[in-house]
């Protein structure tokens, strides 16, 4: 499945996880997966669902924030997916917070990453 990853701006640049602007009316009605990582570091977290709601939650998790220069990226994925895409990213990508994935067959996705 080839994934359409949100980036910030027009040049491609990827949005701060902090600072990117959930309240801007493109992320209304969004569900989907996302991926918050560390700049040039590890993979912390991987998630599905109404985006700007499980972004707002994540800002306040501790687990996720005591991380510094976090990026985040993010795709629609049509409810039926979901499950199947988050499971295959979290195998992949192994995250360091959040290790329980759902019970689902594995379907492969693009990476937002060319190298990784």
């Amino acid at each position: 499945m080839n994934l359409n990853w949100g980036t910030c701006g027009n040049n491609g640049t990827w949005c701060g996880f902090l600072t990117v602007n959930l309240d801007d009316q493109y992320f209304y009605g969004k569900v989907g997966i996302y991926i918050i990582w560390q700049a040039n570091g590890p993979i912390i977290r991987v998630g599905q669902g109404v985006i700007k709601e499980r972004l707002q939650a994540h800002r306040r998790d501790t687990h996720i924030t005591i991380y510094k220069n976090l990026l985040v990226t993010w795709a629609v994925v049509s409810s039926q997916q979901l499950d199947s895409v988050e499971r295959y990213l979290g195998d992949r990508l192994k995250p360091l917070v959040g290790e329980h994935f759902p019970n689902a067959l594995p379907v492969p996705v693009n990476l937002p990453w060319k190298d990784f």
